[in-house]
Parts: structure tokens; sequence; C-alpha cells
């Protein structure tokens, strides 16, 4: 979808911002661009959209030279998310939302229709909100509506600059939260900007971990806690992780000990157990014991493992399936969990780092 061949960035007083950067964006991915203050984060966010352009290198859209788009329209694909909310204040929240939609012409029903979609894709009532002026609304609102002010024309991409560096973070885990389950629905390529490293642990499919303008690493949050490549991804993620923030297809037990295709039965001595169904192509469909369906919450494969201990509280069952995309990957216990933080505590208190 977005494709960096060698990049560079050099100014004109010799500072070298981006040094041979390549990297490639899946569709439908959210990527977080993450490393110390300085190493070009932003600056190669805002080469997908033109506002800086390379010394050297080539930049693709769905195999594209970003060059052959008329710039306008290369600009009206891309949604652009930032710190500085920068909602225009004598405008309504509607209108707000409308400026590139009426850009590009569309029609006052079009216009009104995505609008109230939008309000109450984020659990924002059109009726109460579209009316009103964004001094009227708190900062994690008005980060909303930037959000979806990005997604009015209904871009392939979006690019978000730290747009929740400036929230509490009650407001800020609320939206990274909201982040997730939104792209889950909507599907767009998202490149997210970040310095804190549990923002970006949290959202991104996958991370570009960069410093001094170079790739050093780009992985799951799951491998680059497993397996950092160097010294320097270990210091910057590895160290500072609590156990307690892994994702649970670290975790998450692999065997087929506890599921099923949908065309087998159980074998007998198992039958006490709770099995987990998945069809032919691994698509999840639920769970039974004692031969009989029960209803048992799906964990996402990004669930932190404190999120899912929450969960296991609240839970009658000491066993849940933990899913990718609506595909069964494995299976959680409290035996897993117990065990791996266990054996994480074992590793701290023998001086031996994990990964």
């Amino acid at each position: 979808m977005i494709k960096f061949n060698n990049i560079t960035k050099r100014y004109e007083d010799g500072t070298q911002a981006i040094r041979d950067f390549s990297l490639h964006i899946k569709k439908g991915e959210l990527m977080t661009l993450i490393g110390p203050s300085g190493c070009g984060k932003t600056t190669t966010m805002k080469m997908v959209n033109r506002l800086i352009e390379p010394t050297s290198g080539e930049i693709y859209i769905n195999d594209q030279d970003i060059h052959s788009y008329n710039i306008h329209e290369l600009r009206w694909n891309i949604g652009y998310v930032l710190q500085e909310i920068a909602l225009f204040p004598h405008m309504t929240i509607a209108e707000n939302i409308a400026i590139v939609p009426e850009m590009k012409k569309w029609n006052r029903k079009k216009v009104k229709d995505r609008i109230h979609e939008l309000l109450e894709m984020v659990g924002l009532d059109p009726a109460t909100y579209a009316k009103r002026m964004p001094s009227e609304l708190s900062g994690g609102q008005q980060q909303r509506i930037g959000v979806i002010r990005a997604l009015a024309a209904d871009p392939d991409i979006i690019l978000m600059d730290e747009p929740f560096s400036a929230l509490d973070p009650i407001s800020r885990e609320q939206l990274q939260q909201d982040i997730r389950a939104l792209n889950e629905k909507i599907k767009k390529t998202i490149l997210f900007v970040t310095h804190d490293m549990d923002e970006a642990m949290a959202l991104g499919d996958r991370v570009c971990l960069m410093k001094d303008g170079e790739v050093i690493q780009v992985d799951t949050p799951q491998q680059l806690i497993l397996q950092p490549k160097t010294d320097f991804v270990k210091s910057f993620i590895g160290e500072r992780k609590s156990p307690w923030q892994t994702a649970i297809d670290v975790i998450a037990n692999r065997s087929d000990t506890y599921t099923l295709t949908t065309a087998n039965n159980p074998p007998q001595e198992l039958a006490e157990e709770i099995l987990f169904l998945k069809h032919d192509d691994g698509t999840y469909e639920g769970a039974i014991q004692f031969g009989k369906r029960v209803d048992i919450q799906p964990l996402p494969h990004d669930l932190t493992l404190n999120k899912a201990s929450e969960i296991f509280q609240g839970s009658r069952f000491t066993r849940h399936p933990v899913v990718r995309n609506g595909k069964l990957i494995g299976t959680l216990d409290y035996e897993d969990m117990i065990r791996y933080l266990h054996d994480k505590t074992a590793m701290e208190k023998g001086g031996i780092k994990h990964g």
C-alpha cells in the first residue's frame, strides 16, 4: 500500500534527517513509528503527503510513485490527524467534519449522512454534538472529532502525528482503544507517529523503531519484546516493559489440545473440558462442554495480560479462546498466565533479561 524505497533526506545545512529508509506498509495495517526525539519519525510521515520532499529515493502508494499523482488528489485521499487538533473554532462540529467532502463537491445529503455516520461511530450523538462549537467539547471529544474529520472523505490512508500526547492518561487510553476498535471496522491503512512506547505497542499491528533517521527493527509488538535484534532495541523496549503489558498471544497455548474443527467430535476423555470450535479455515465458532454450547468471551490476541486478568476475574470460566481477525489462534487459562509471570520473575531475580 505504502512503500518507502531507499529514502534519504538531507537539509541545506547538511543535516541528515533520514538515511536509506525502506519500509512497506500493508493495506489495512496500522504501523506505528517510534524512536528517540529527532530520529526522523515526523519527517518520514510528512513525506507521504509531500509536505516534505525526499532528497533521494521513491515513495509509492498502490505501486504508483506519489509524484505521479495530482498533489491535491493525493492529499484529499490521505487523512491527517495532528497533536494540535486544529478544529476551526468559528465553525460547528458538523462544519468542521464537512470541509473535505465539500471541497470534493459531495452533495448536501451525502455530506450530512456522512457526518451523522462518523459521529455515531465514535459514540457522539449527532443530535447533540453536530451543532456544537469546538469550545463546548472536552479535549478527548475534540480529538475524536479530529480523527473523524480525517475520515470524512473516506480516504485510503490516515497519517496520525502524536495525536493523543496532549491528553490526560485516561482519555489517551480510551482513544487508543477506540482507534483499534475503529480500524477493525474500517480497515484503513494508518501510519501513527508516537514517542510513547506503550502507545506504539498497544496500537501497532507492527512497530517501526527508528534511530538517527534509520530503521533499526520492524516487527510485531510481541516479536520486539521476545526477539530484540540489538542492544538499542532491548534498552528502548524490552527492559522497560512490564510483564503485565505483554500481549496474550505471546502467552497463549497454541497446541490443539482444547481446539476442534466443527466437523469432529470431542474425544470422550475430554468431555468435561471446555473445548473451542473452529472451521477448517480457522474461523472461531464457539465453545462446548459436556457436548453443549457455552458462551465464553473470546480474547483479542493483542489484549494485555493485565486486561485479560480482569476479564478472568469476572468470568466463571478458567479458559478462554484467543482470536485474531476472527480466527482462533490459541487458548489462555490461569495456568498459562501464572507460569508466564513466574518465569519472568525468575529471570529478573536471576539477572537474566527477557528477550
